[in-house]
């Protein structure tokens, strides 16, 4: 295991909120709102679309964004061929290493499985407590991670909230 550094910072109109508005164009066709944030690494930056049709978990990824709260924190779970997982503030402490993935907010986000949205690669999902103690699937309020190969993460489907995509960067 190795750790990289990590914050995400939003692109794109200030004000953009990840909720159901829609936005008119010039024409009458509306569009759903789908913020686009980076990932920036010790490693380079990762550019991210977040899924307008998971909006609780989409909320609360631009809330803690905004906040700071993935500033200086680390990708304390990287397995190859598997996935990355990131968002644990226990890893701004290196005393606290045998405790990294079990920190966070005090809340869940409420599971928000849509079948279009698949583990592939590049996918950004929440990571979550299992099944035994989770049995509403509810996703953890702060940890992501980030699918390195759909083949090995595709029993994940419909278990994990999958809430956004990859645009450029995950290399």
């Amino acid at each position: 295991t190795h750790f990289v550094m990590l914050s995400v910072v939003l692109l794109g109109a200030v004000g953009c909120t990840c909720s159901n508005k829609k936005v008119e164009k010039q024409t009458t066709e509306k569009v759903m709102i789908e913020p686009v944030y980076d990932i920036n690494t010790s490693l380079g930056t990762i550019r991210v679309k977040l899924y307008s049709k998971t909006p609780k978990h989409c909320a609360n990824f631009e809330k803690l964004a905004a906040e700071g709260y993935y500033d200086g924190l680390l990708f304390h779970r990287v397995i190859n061929g598997f996935m990355i997982q990131g968002g644990d503030p226990l890893t701004r402490d290196t005393t606290r290493v045998a405790e990294y993935g079990s920190g966070g907010p005090d809340y869940t986000v409420p599971a928000e499985f849509v079948s279009e949205y698949r583990h592939l690669k590049g996918a950004l999902a929440a990571a979550r407590r299992g099944d035994f103690v989770n049995p509403t699937r509810a996703s953890s309020g702060s940890q992501f991670y980030i699918v390195q190969d759909e083949n090995t993460c595709a029993q994940l489907d419909g278990q994990y909230t999958v809430f956004g995509q990859t645009i450029e960067g995950f290399e």
